[in-house]
């Protein structure tokens, strides 16, 4: 959108598209990833992660991740084998606990009522992927996601989410994204989607009031639908 065409009201806007997050917007599992990492630090003497680098890190690639909580530089060797390590206990101490955020059952419905298309935006490695979509029993939507690992550059760069809508053939502009993360918002706005933060790994105040000026702040798909898109499950397709 350019500045003489300014977007349209949340409240009236109509996408063909939403693309999602994963961890922390789909599944409410930041809590299980906190305990994983808990495990993997105390092995390898790492301090514990404080809420700053929580916000800079949350939603970033592994890759990028290691790096920063090692304090140098790592060989790919050496970080994928951390991936392993620490995503290997996420992925062991989640089975059977992984929840989805409240009401995705029903916002998927709804939007394939609509016939709105839906993708998956994450910087989860390709393994922790196919675990959560298979604890949350919606191994459907495997062929609809775009890992961090796919395309050039990770969250905050909008690459993700730019490939999300050409795999989906949706314009951006076109595409409602949902994030939880700044560095996720970040991302999504950049690539030219309108933006709701996810209330359900930072407090909500903190992501209203972030740069990026999400275009509404939910703690679950329940208030969505209930507060912002009561179109979406009127009869019949939308107008």
């Amino acid at each position: 959108m350019t500045s003489s065409s300014p977007a349209p009201a949340l409240s009236t806007f109509r996408p063909r598209a939403c693309v999602f997050d994963l961890d922390g917007t789909l599944v409410h599992n930041m809590p299980i990833h906190a305990e994983a990492f808990g495990v993997f630090a105390e092995r390898h003497g790492l301090a514990p992660l404080t809420p700053a680098d929580r916000r800079a890190l949350d939603g970033k690639r592994n890759s990028e991740i290691f790096p920063v909580i090692f304090g140098r530089a790592l060989t790919r060797e050496e970080w994928m084998a951390y991936e392993e390590e620490k995503e290997g206990l996420y992925r062991e101490i989640s089975r059977g606990r992984l929840v989805a955020v409240p009401g995705l059952a029903r916002l998927l419905a709804s939007l394939d009522r609509h016939g709105i298309a839906v993708a998956i935006a994450t910087s989860a490695p390709r393994a922790n992927v196919e675990h959560s979509l298979h604890q949350l029993g919606i191994e459907a939507l495997a062929s609809r996601v775009v890992r961090g690992d796919e395309v050039p550059n990770g969250k905050p760069a909008p690459d993700v989410f730019v490939e999300a809508a050409r795999r989906i053939g949706i314009a951006p502009d076109l595409c409602l994204a949902f994030e939880d993360a700044p560095v996720g918002l970040e991302a999504a706005r950049a690539a030219g989607m309108r933006v709701v933060a996810m209330a359900t790994t930072f407090p909500a105040d903190e992501l209203a009031q972030h740069a990026t000026r999400p275009d509404a702040v939910v703690h679950s798909f329940d208030e969505w639908l209930d507060v912002h898109a009561r179109w979406l499950e009127a009869v019949g397709p939308p107008a």
